[in-house]
């Protein structure tokens, strides 16, 4: 019997975790699955001959302690899915920067190494935009996210350079078609296609999260927005187990988002073949080492 380890987190109550979905097929292959807490300094990794991170999500609030525990599985003899050097890359919203340098759009950022109110109040007039977002370079969940007119980051400015003291800081225009159109994710088991949703913001919000209100649709990809994902799948430094690609419409076109290679909801619920897809993925990964 071979195991499996889904790394999660120790309380889970106030999100959704699909997860469980896939572990009945993974049974099937031979796998025995079980959850495991990155916080757990016990867990002896040894035992597991693969470690996927999974709903690992307050690593952001914990990044050292997180980024610890990933190089003890790394060292460990389990294998660690996503690769440790992938997850260490894919940490910082800084890897953005290397996606365009290969020729993936992104959309236009001032990056900060902190929170500067003149530098922030800069940006509505360099990206000629009413309304910006600033939120942090490690962050999950829209964790300390804010969308912003002048008049709102003047009034919050104080509490903002409390609340984000100390971390590296990414400014955008805001884009309206995230409420208009919505968010599209494009899901990727060993970097084939699997399934795209649509995430649109609760009304009165701007964050598509479930946790934040946010609907989810599932849709059928453009064609554009497979070729933007497989573009991006390429520029990636290895090739991932799981990847999340978040796509945008904007004026100028399709932008990417954030690749998500840590700990993203893979939607499980929006594609009722998905999850067996996943099994697959998994084990046909181990076979290939």
């Amino acid at each position: 019997m071979l195991r499996c380890a889904f790394l999660s987190t120790d309380n889970l109550e106030e999100f959704f975790v699909y997860d469980d979905l896939v572990k009945p097929y993974l049974e099937k292959l031979g796998w025995e699955v079980e959850d495991v807490s990155w916080h757990d300094k016990n867990c002896n990794y040894n035992q597991y001959d693969l470690v996927v991170v999974r709903s690992t999500w307050d690593y952001q609030a914990h990044a050292n302690e997180f980024l610890a525990t990933l190089e003890r599985i790394e060292k460990s003899s389990a294998r660690l899915e996503n690769h440790f050097q992938l997850l260490k890359w894919n940490f910082s919203k800084s890897y953005l920067k290397d996606l365009e340098n290969k020729g993936v759009p992104i959309l236009p950022t001032i990056w900060l190494n902190e929170f500067d109110f003149q530098l922030a109040n800069d940006a509505f007039s360099y990206f000629d935009t009413n309304e910006i977002i600033i939120k942090p370079l490690v962050s999950a969940n829209a964790d300390f996210t804010y969308r912003l007119t002048p008049n709102q980051l003047a009034e919050n400015s104080q509490i903002m350079r409390e609340q984000i003291a100390g971390k590296e800081l990414m400014v955008q225009s805001f884009e309206s078609s995230i409420l208009e159109i919505g968010e599209h994710s494009l899901f990727y088991f060993n970097h084939a296609y699997s399934h795209c949703i649509k995430k649109r913001p609760g009304k009165g919000d701007f964050r598509v999260q479930e946790e934040h209100g946010g609907e989810l649709f599932s849709v059928e990809p453009t064609q554009d927005m497979l070729n933007l994902s497989e573009q991006t799948l390429n520029a990636l430094p290895e090739k991932a187990l799981y990847a999340r690609v978040d796509i945008l419409q904007t004026s100028k076109g399709l932008a990417i988002i954030e690749v998500e290679l840590i700990e993203p909801s893979l939607y499980f619920n929006m594609d009722s073949q998905s999850p067996e897809r996943f099994a697959h993925a998994i084990h046909d990964l181990h076979y290939q080492k």
